[in-house]
């Protein structure tokens, strides 16, 4: 998670991607829409370039403009943001109540993010989630892991 975190970069790269995801794409844009200071702005979106989250594009060349686009990376972070948003909305984060519902557009009918069993397709349940050790884990998480047990 440290290491996501590290990528996404603060608070405002977060809103960042929002926004993106949500089909906004212009400098002023997200300025409006996040209220991002213009210093702080430019930092972060070229820090989400540098990171390969965001890809600046030239729409127009005089003047200058660019826009920005979500990479295949930037576009996979799309489940952070609904968790977040699910866990927002339980907790009255924003101090307002629900600002947005996500739904499927042919029931219309709410949906939610889940885990799913990769082969069957089934929900599971939190209860049966077990954590192990993956591949790259080193002693510090192999550590943690067993003070769970």
């Amino acid at each position: 998670m440290a290491g996501a975190l590290d990528i996404i970069g603060d608070r405002w790269g977060l809103l960042l991607i929002r926004d993106l995801l949500l089909g906004l794409s212009r400098y002023d844009e997200l300025r409006t829409s996040t209220g991002i200071p213009p210093a702080t702005l430019a930092a972060r979106l070229k820090h989400l370039v540098d990171v390969d989250l965001v890809e600046r594009v030239r729409y127009l060349d005089r003047p200058p403009r660019d826009e920005y686009r979500l990479t295949e990376k930037g576009r996979s972070l799309w489940k952070v943001g609904v968790a977040l948003r699910e866990w927002g909305d339980a907790w009255n984060a924003s101090g307002f109540g629900i600002p947005m519902e996500m739904i499927d557009s042919e029931t219309g009918h709410p949906v939610m993010l889940d885990l799913v069993d990769i082969e069957t397709k089934q929900a599971v349940p939190l209860e049966r989630v077990e954590l192990r050790a993956g591949p790259a884990a080193d002693e510090a998480v192999r550590n943690l892991l067993a003070a769970r047990s």
